[in-house]
């Protein structure tokens, strides 16, 4: 774990928050081992750190494993109660999730990943479960290229050089091929990214618009490549999630 040499950073509030994101979903129940080992942190600091956490309610064990407890949904309500898109947005997808009858998301941009903040799920098409919160990196995502191609250059290469190079499967961009596919994006205003972020997973994205038309988050329709064509995400789904992102920015110029 990289820490900033800062007179103002707090070293033992960095390591804490790194323990809470050593758990994931296909990290549920960690042993004390397996958390030191995650976040780089001695067995020692990680057990204190453990053993505060349990103690305020956001870690449970049987004393072999941890695991996070539902309180840790508070540190994060503070900012989903302040932000309106999620309220807006989900009413939108349930009737786009109808039209299309395939699963789909909203998202916002947090450093190199998007983050889920709204979704309605038809049908499980990643080997990873998708619940609010979860997070992809940007750069192998079709909401994550469409909140990209809204960035300034400078921004965006920032950005693509911190997260480095991803190789997630066989298909996906790096590198020039990367950029030359986000300025593609830019100019049509979506995104279709097809077997990068998972194998059989092919999912399209349209940009959402504030007030000020800065791009502030993305809708997307995600499918299977083995049950769904390109033709027909092309022609069918991305009209109707395009009318979606319209709709949507039209509410959000209202806020």
């Amino acid at each position: 774990m990289t820490e900033p040499a800062s007179a103002d950073f707090v070293q033992s509030l960095a390591r804490g928050l790194s323990v809470i994101r050593a758990f994931d979903a296909e990290h549920a129940h960690l042993s004390l081992s397996e958390v030191a080992t995650r976040t780089g942190i001695p067995r020692a600091a990680a057990r204190r750190f453990l053993r505060t956490l349990e103690t305020l309610g956001y870690v449970r064990t049987d004393e072999r494993r941890f695991a996070l407890t539902p309180h840790v949904l508070e540190l994060g309500f503070s900012y989903l109660s302040g932000l309106s898109l999620p309220e807006i947005v989900q009413p939108h997808l349930e009737q786009l999730s109808h039209r299309v009858d395939e699963s789909v998301s909203a998202a916002v941009l947090d450093g190199t990943d998007i983050v889920y903040v709204a979704r309605v799920a038809t049908r499980r098409i990643m080997s990873v479960r998708i619940t609010i919160g979860t997070r992809f990196p940007a750069s192998a995502t079709s909401m994550g290229r469409v909140l990209l191609a809204g960035m300034t250059d400078a921004a965006r290469d920032a950005l693509l050089a911190a997260s480095g190079p991803l190789h997630l499967t066989e298909k996906t961009l790096t590198g020039p091929a990367l950029l030359a596919e986000l300025d593609r994006v830019r100019a049509q205003g979506w995104a279709l990214v097809d077997g990068e972020l998972e194998s059989g997973l092919r999912s399209i994205a349209a940009p959402v618009h504030d007030r000020d038309g800065q791009v502030v988050a993305a809708l997307n329709v995600s499918t299977s490549t083995h049950r769904v064509s390109e033709e027909r995400v092309r022609d069918a789904y991305l009209p109707a999630l395009l009318e979606t992102a319209t709709a949507v920015d039209a509410e959000l110029r209202l806020v």
